[in-house]
């Protein structure tokens, strides 16, 4: 009896540690690494966190991939933002935004950002920029707010044919994801995914690797695929995303961005082609180029680049690309806001 409550004592000790490591750390990490931009209130308790750069118009809007944040963006921002007014932002459930209240589908994001714009007083027009699923994004944006944007760049943006319902196939990789989110969620409230990722961001990375190792070879190819995505970031930034994936609400976010996945598709399937606003669409040289159809299905002034020393992340394999290209939108727009102002 007496070991048994030794025991339960050091079971508790160690989890009372295990939070108050995690309650300090996320306290410390708000305060140290986002200083540099602003929560933008949206009302009923939803912030928004946005970060701006750079003057003029039309502005550069940023939209991330589906599990990614305005970090993912850092670099481009800075260089783009030497010639144009630039805007980033964390999406409702990520980064240091407050967690979602809708479900995570292009439209209802696209609403969701317009309401930040609109409450920041970031004015049109909008030169929008997508990755990934944050091209889904921004096609609604386009969309939903035509007179407001001037321009669209889809970087390498997410096909939904490769996904549920179109590719039912998939639907397993999509419950896997959502569940290993479940499970980190408990895990990360008490310390053990910060011990791990800070780690292997600030650190020399050996308890990242015992615990991956300790999850046996999809733990391995997981904390591979990490580093190498993660390790073409801007090694400033690391630490930050230490500190997001430290966040129990990063992995509900993720959930529910993945879970939301064939909502996603089936919106986008019904979702009208872009009209009168020019689309410039980046393809990675090591994927296959969209075809006319697809390319009609986005918009009717689509014109396709390909990135041929790319593979999904262009703005990280090949960011002077996806600058000239943001380079030349802004050029497009110019025009239009001189007249504007006239």
């Amino acid at each position: 009896m007496h070991l048994l409550l030794l025991f339960l004592a050091l079971v508790f000790a160690v989890v009372l540690i295990g939070f108050l490591y995690q309650f300090i750390g996320a306290h410390r990490d708000r305060k140290r690494m986002a200083g540099s931009g602003r929560w933008i209130s949206l009302g009923e308790g939803r912030e928004h966190y946005l970060l701006e750069q750079g003057a003029g118009s039309p502005t550069v809007i940023f939209e991330a991939g589906i599990a990614a944040t305005n970090l993912n963006w850092r670099h481009l921002q800075e260089m783009v933002s030497q010639f144009a007014a630039t805007a980033s932002y964390d999406r409702a459930g990520l980064g240091w935004s407050s967690p979602s209240r809708s479900k995570r589908t292009p439209g209802n994001i696209a609403v969701e950002l317009h309401e930040l714009l609109q409450k920041a007083g970031i004015k049109p027009p909008y030169v929008m920029v997508g990755h990934s699923f944050g091209g889904l994004v921004v096609r609604r944006f386009a969309l939903l707010y035509p007179e407001e944007v001037s321009s669209v760049v889809l970087v390498d943006p997410m096909r939904c044919e490769e996904w549920p319902p179109l590719d039912p196939a998939k639907q397993a990789m999509i419950d896997r994801g959502a569940k290993l989110a479940n499970v980190a969620i408990p895990i990360t409230r008490f310390g053990l995914t910060r011990l791990a990722v800070t780690s292997l961001f600030c650190r020399s990375g050996r308890v990242a690797e015992r615990l991956a190792g300790a999850a046996g070879d999809g733990g391995k190819h997981v904390l591979g695929r990490i580093k190498e995505e993660v390790g073409k970031m801007p090694q400033e930034v690391w630490p930050i995303v230490a500190a997001h994936w430290s966040r129990p609400g990063y992995y509900v976010g993720l959930r529910d961005h993945v879970s939301a996945v064939p909502d996603t598709v089936r919106e986008m399937q019904a979702a009208d082609p872009i009209r009168g606003i020019p689309v410039l669409l980046l393809t990675p040289g090591k994927s296959t180029p969209l075809n006319q159809e697809c390319l009609d299905r986005i918009g009717d002034n689509v014109r396709q680049l390909i990135a041929p020393n790319s593979a999904h992340w262009i703005h990280l394999d090949e960011p002077e690309l996806v600058i000239d290209s943001i380079r030349e939108m802004v050029a497009i727009a110019e025009p239009e806001s001189v007249a504007a102002l006239a």
